[in-house]
């Protein structure tokens, strides 16, 4: 077949078949579909350009060797979704609806770039989740699993696993654990902007947080149209007189381990935080994100235990497990229960049920408690080799807070600053680290000498001990000679 110019237009026939050619070969059964889709993809790559005339229907079947039929199929298929034109006795031309598209999948998974050694905190060793038991579980599930069980779940989650999570949580946290107010989410972000939202719904402008926290969190809250109002901590936890004069009536905390400051809230500031609640008729948002991990003494329980109708509390299996699992729960007080139960329904009908029920398998047979010790030795055991390192590489380093999480704040000596110069240092060495600095909500509430100290934020859990030592030793070594 020869290619012809019809009234100025591009006839490409040869191209035509060309391109089609190898979806022709597709089995009989699926050749229609696979012509459909080499010809949508020749128009919007370009290949086929707007204007193009295609061949006949008659020489386009010959050249490829199939019915005619099914090359009509095809081009009334393509003509009534936009890529192709016709008219009676015009022929069939590509049109100019389609665009060249070029589709790629990006990931824009937050990952730290590849270091000698990584101390950003946050990250759990993902090498400890336990593969063979998760399997073994999904494989039960699977199979015991009704076929209704499949539908859309109760928006709080499946009663097995809020039973199964009220048990665990009384248990082991001292949380009054009802499962009827039990949400199951996505994790802690999900369960905060939850609250955030009933509490816009309800009135609410702005919510308290703690400074030094997590200043990522205000554009979370700010989705919620709430503003997030830092606060100040002292040796004891959030400083009450400040609380007092914000005048905010909710405030989101973490008392078992202030992050990042590593700080456990005193048994009175655990009180007097109480009393600011009921007296301005509020909420605490207790943040239990690390609760689990303490390695001098039992862990101290939640707060929630003292007072179920001011306090909610959320959790997540993101430093026990993993955090792409997307798993956590929110337990809240009955007075807000129906309106969080409700948001979250809008959100997205409910936890995937499959995980749920897999989740409630793993917390019932004791697997939760399995993984939470093995988590808990070795990350003792890092944090043991942290402290260690500082002290024989940063002689008179100074590490606070209390034995417990998965970070430590290590305040170096004056000799090693200013931080600016000893990140620039460190950070050609190979090392990643964080400052105390960034996790502050405004610079004008650090001290003044803050950019001269050099105060991090030191993830342990994700590096092995030798590879803790030899990071420690690399930053030590880059910064050697002042």
């Amino acid at each position: 077949m020869k290619p012809s110019q019809t009234d100025g237009a591009r006839h490409q026939g040869p191209a035509a078949w060309e391109l089609l050619l190898p979806a022709a070969s597709a089995p009989a059964r699926a050749r229609g579909r696979s012509l459909q889709a080499a010809l949508r993809t020749a128009v919007r790559s370009g290949r086929l350009a707007p204007g193009t005339r295609l061949p006949s229907s008659r020489d386009l079947a010959a050249d490829l060797g199939v019915s005619r039929g099914l090359v009509t199929e095809v081009y009334e298929q393509l003509t009534a979704e936009g890529y192709l034109r016709s008219g009676r006795g015009a022929g069939t031309w590509v049109g100019d609806a389609a665009r060249a598209a070029h589709p790629r999948a990006r990931d824009l998974a937050p990952r730290t770039a590849a270091a000698r050694a990584d101390f950003v905190p946050g990250t759990p060793d993902l090498s400890l989740f336990p593969r063979a038991a998760w399997a073994a579980a999904q494989r039960h599930v699977l199979t015991e699993l009704p076929h209704h069980g499949l539908g859309y779940p109760d928006p709080r989650g499946l009663p097995r696993l809020r039973t199964a999570l009220a048990e665990m949580l009384g248990r082991r946290r001292g949380v009054v654990a009802d499962p009827e107010r039990i949400v199951v989410v996505s994790g802690v972000t999900q369960a905060t902007t939850l609250i955030a939202l009933v509490l816009r719904a309800r009135g609410t402008r702005a919510i308290g947080v703690e400074d030094p926290g997590s200043p990522q969190h205000a554009g979370m809250y700010a989705s919620a149209d709430v503003t997030a109002v830092p606060l100040p901590l002292d040796g004891e936890g959030l400083a009450m007189g400040p609380l007092r004069a914000s005048e905010v009536r909710a405030v989101v905390t973490t008392p078992a381990h202030q992050y990042p400051t590593g700080i456990a809230y005193s048994a009175r500031r655990r009180a007097e935080l109480l009393d600011w609640a009921r007296s301005v008729d509020g909420l605490v948002l207790e943040d239990d994100y690390d609760g689990d991990f303490r390695y001098d003494r039992a862990p101290v329980g939640a707060l929630q235990g003292l007072d179920p109708g001011r306090v909610a509390y959320t959790g997540s299996v993101s430093k026990s497990l993993a955090p792409g699992l997307r798993l956590g729960w929110l337990l809240v007080p009955e007075w807000l229960a129906d309106d969080v139960i409700a948001r979250k329904q809008t959100l997205d009908l409910g936890h995937p049920a499959l995980d749920q029920a897999l989740f409630a398998r793993f917390l019932e047979r004791g697997e939760y408690d399995s993984q939470l010790r093995r988590c808990g030795r070795a990350y003792r055991e890092r944090r043991d080799a942290l402290v260690a390192a500082l002290d024989e590489h940063f002689p008179g380093a100074e590490v606070s807070g209390i034995a417990a999480g998965l970070h430590v704040i290590a305040t170096l000596p004056r000799r090693y600053g200013p931080q600016e110069r000893f990140l620039a240092r460190v950070g050609a060495a190979g090392v990643t680290v964080r400052t105390l600095s960034e996790c502050a909500y405004a610079r004008a509430g650090l001290p003044a000498n803050e950019e001269q100290a050099v105060r991090l934020v030191l993830g342990y859990a994700q590096v092995p001990p030798g590879r803790i030592r030899e990071g420690v030793r690399a930053m030590a070594e880059a910064v050697s000679g002042g």
